[in-house]
């Protein structure tokens, strides 16, 4: 099962309000903080990992992806919930009830940060591309493009931690395990560099993305090149935020859904930099 798929409905929690910095786009008011600042709790079997320090490192993996981002979405939650699970895909819990939460589940063992900080950096993504509310099913043929998108967003901001976490460790004398990150970044990073030596508008013309069977897959060979776009301009990162706010969300071919996307940056004042290069890397221009 893919780790975005998993749809449920699940038990009310109480709401609390959000710490919302307003500004103005082009459609009325918009929040300037409220993924960064929303109040952000936990929920599940943490496996005995203290949740004093689970609530450190999400906070700080958070700060990471999202620290020095204007983040325009008109569609951002009021709370992000985010529970352990033993078992099954990290995932977004799509539910009716509390619409205002965005509810995120990650699957980690005791203690281990390098994995819940890449486990909740792609999830975090998915909010941030709009894609945590009931009814935001992933569908193809385009979904594999936003899976891209948000495992770059989460590698970049496993390396905005290390570097965080060295200068300034969130536990007494643990600036070393800035390291420990390192090394798992560089794992991943090796991986999808390997999986992008090939002639990607090729590929892309085979109709090899276009999977009806599986909706994401498959992502990697595009990881590595959003990841270059996303670490040289905090720009292509705010423009995530205008994806998938039309109606058929990711169920069009690919030239349309960022044909769509250049559009809904239009609407909320984003700059439009990340889908405009991606036409132009995808030979879709």
């Amino acid at each position: 099962m893919d780790r975005s798929t998993f749809i449920a409905i699940v038990a009310g929690l109480l709401i609390t309000p959000a710490r919302v910095v307003a500004t103005m786009g082009k459609e009325g008011p918009i929040s300037a903080l409220a993924l960064l600042s929303v109040p952000l709790e936990l929920g599940g079997d943490w496996d005995g990992s203290p949740q004093k320090a689970v609530y450190t490192v999400l906070s700080r993996i958070r700060e990471a992806c999202l620290s020095g981002i204007r983040l325009l979405s008109d569609q951002q939650p009021e709370k992000l919930q985010v529970d352990n699970h033993g078992s099954g895909p990290p995932h977004i819990w799509l539910h009716t009830d509390h619409p205002n939460t965005a509810w995120i589940i990650v699957d980690i063992g005791t203690r281990d940060w390098c994995k819940l900080a890449y486990q909740f950096g792609h999830e975090l993504g998915h909010v941030l591309c709009n894609s945590w509310r009931w009814g935001d099913d992933p569908k193809p043929p385009s979904q594999w493009l936003e899976e891209s998108v948000v495992e770059a967003f989460s590698i970049r901001g496993l390396a905005v931690l290390a570097e965080s976490w060295e200068e300034n460790p969130p536990f007494p004398h643990d600036s070393a395990f800035a390291g420990a990150i390192r090394q798992y970044h560089a794992n991943l990073l090796a991986g999808y560099r390997k999986a992008a030596e090939i002639d990607f508008p090729d590929w892309l013309r085979t109709g090899r993305p276009l999977s009806e069977s599986d909706a994401s897959a498959p992502k990697g060979p595009a990881v590595a090149l959003i990841l270059a776009e996303l670490e040289k301009d905090n720009s292509c990162v705010e423009d995530m935020g205008a994806l998938n706010r039309w109606p058929e969300r990711s169920g069009v071919p690919i030239a349309e859904y960022l044909q769509r996307w250049q559009e809904s940056c239009k609407e909320i004042n984003a700059p439009g930099l990340l889908p405009t290069r991606l036409r132009a890397l995808f030979d879709l221009a």
